[in-house]
């Protein structure tokens, strides 16, 4: 059987159709639309008019893809900007009369368990803990886990659509704008300090198109012949990943327009997301860091298979 899954994302709404066989399955088919739910509403707690519109019109060309796929079950998950926004309920309900499916809104901590679910699936988890870290519009989910399970996370509204809506940084953005971003993450961040301080780990595993983006850049510059968006993870060495993120931090919007391998969705997004990944990792004291392309999607067909998604 073939499946869908549509992620309703803050600022990317994805589409996945999975051929299912028993307990085995492969993607078929995969793409995104760069909606922007939360843009110009997020930090008010509502979806403005022009972001329902964007929705609207970006699950309607998933629509017709998965008419062509002859899929014989659709499933549609909403996240932190219809679980947090007062008219994201409002939204789901056009959705299913304009398109006839149901939107489920997950909790954040149903969201962790989805990502948690999709990343053990091709990252060799072993005994030793991990910190898997989902970067989203909306929000930021953190996972503690090694290969017994997820052993604490948790959802934080700290997601980079909402960040840029916040801080608005300048083009390109100055060091007092940094200082104020990496202030007001220190005071929100306070139960991960807690957390990693009573399960330490030096492993980060990143999913979502910050780290997607991060990572392809990196490959560019020091492995130019492989192409990442075709492996499940990609080893991102923290030197690398500095290089690029000072190159990052120093450039234009127009500047990274140009670099190789830059997602022309995330120019704007990406100052913010590389921003968040180097301060984690310089406050966590991360060692290792790895991309994983397989996240809430990959997580929500396990469930699917193994019937905890009805």
């Amino acid at each position: 059987m073939h499946i869908a899954i549509i992620d309703i994302g803050t600022n990317t709404i994805n589409l996945a159709i999975a051929a299912v066989d028993s307990d085995q399955y492969q993607i078929i088919y995969s793409s995104k639309e760069a909606a922007r739910m939360g843009k110009g509403g997020i930090n008010e707690g509502v979806i403005t008019p022009e972001a329902i519109q964007r929705g609207l019109d970006a699950i309607g060309k998933h629509i017709d893809t998965i008419k062509k796929f002859n899929v014989d079950r659709t499933i549609a998950i909403g996240t932190s900007a219809l679980r947090n926004c007062s008219n994201g309920p409002d939204f789901a309900k056009m959705v299913t009369e304009r398109h006839g499916i149901e939107v489920r809104i997950i909790s954040g901590d149903d969201e962790a368990q989805m990502i948690f679910d999709g990343v053990k699936q091709v990252m060799p988890i072993g005994s030793d803990r991990v910190l898997i870290l989902d970067i989203g519009g909306g929000s930021c989910e953190f996972i503690i886990a090694n290969k017994e399970g997820i052993i604490w996370e948790h959802s934080f509204e700290l997601g980079m659509a909402r960040l840029l809506d916040k801080f608005k940084p300048s083009d390109p953005i100055n060091v007092n704008e940094i200082k104020s971003i990496e202030m007001y993450l220190r005071s929100e961040l306070t139960p991960l300090y807690e957390a990693l301080h009573n399960y330490p780990t030096t492993t980060l595993i990143g999913t979502s198109g910050s780290f997607d983006t991060i990572a392809a850049i990196v490959a560019a510059m020091k492995h130019p012949y492989l192409n990442v968006k075709l492996s499940t993870s990609y080893n991102i060495r923290v030197p690398n990943f500095e290089e690029v993120h000072r190159k990052i931090m120093a450039s234009t919007a127009q500047q990274r327009r140009e670099m190789k391998q830059m997602d022309p969705s995330r120019i704007d997004l990406i100052i913010l997301g590389s921003l968040f990944i180097n301060f984690i990792v310089r406050e966590m004291r991360i060692e290792e860091i790895f991309q994983c392309g397989y996240a809430l999607k990959q997580g929500a067909v396990y469930q699917f298979i193994n019937n905890i998604l009805k």
